[in-house]
């Protein structure tokens, strides 16, 4: 009986041996040193470091020209038509039979400028004005006259038949497609024939090609 009792306490302390040893903390990792698991521990973050801001793109430096796009400008764009007071002018004979002249204009001023359609002219105290003879460029072709150049046209009286009246100076007023007030420019032309068919060419780049047509 005695017997029975002993091993049963010696059974019972050996399973209460066995639950304590199950209740211990796993085991460390190899030399005591606790196992890379628990060594780690939730630390504060590193702060982020912002992105640097993108560098913005140089702009485009004085006194640079042309479009948005980068395009030239416009050679012309700021090209105006001529006027009187751009030019001075003169009128010489060129052919007394015909009362023919040729009116020539000269830039004076020191910017160019457009020669537009034909030249006004009107004659001493006559009223009405020469017909234009000939076709002129529109403004987008109109020549371009830079300082000190000079263009041309041909004035003709036409032939004493009797109907006109003769005088001894004429006027001249540019075309400049606006309402601009100018001053009228005067030649002398003594003993100038002008009859109803009295005509003036449109301006051209030479003398030649302005009596001839």
């Amino acid at each position: 009986m005695r017997t029975n009792v002993r091993r049963a306490a010696v059974a019972l302390a050996a399973v209460s041996a066995l639950a304590l040893t199950a209740c211990e903390p796993a085991a460390e990792g190899s030399g005591g040193k606790p196992s890379g698991a628990d060594k780690a521990t939730a630390g504060p973050s590193k702060p982020v470091t912002p992105s640097k801001p993108a560098t913005p793109s140089k702009s485009p430096g004085k006194g640079s020209s042309g479009g948005g796009d980068g395009s030239s400008p416009d050679p012309d764009y700021a090209v105006f038509p001529c006027s009187t007071y751009d030019v001075k002018f003169t009128a010489t004979l060129a052919d007394a039979t015909t009362s023919s002249y040729l009116l020539k204009i000269t830039n004076k001023s020191g910017k160019p400028c457009k020669v537009l359609g034909h030249p006004i002219v009107t004659f001493g105290d006559l009223d009405g004005a020469a017909t234009e003879r000939g076709k002129a460029p529109g403004i987008e072709d109109a020549m371009r006259l830079k300082p000190g150049e000079s263009a041309y046209a041909g004035l003709m009286g036409g032939a004493n038949d009797g109907k006109g009246k003769t005088v001894n100076s004429i006027a001249m007023t540019m075309n400049t497609e606006s309402d601009l007030e100018q001053k009228p420019l005067t030649a002398k032309t003594p003993g100038f024939y002008v009859s109803p068919e009295a005509s003036v060419t449109a301006w051209l780049s030479n003398a030649e090609d302005a009596l001839s047509l």
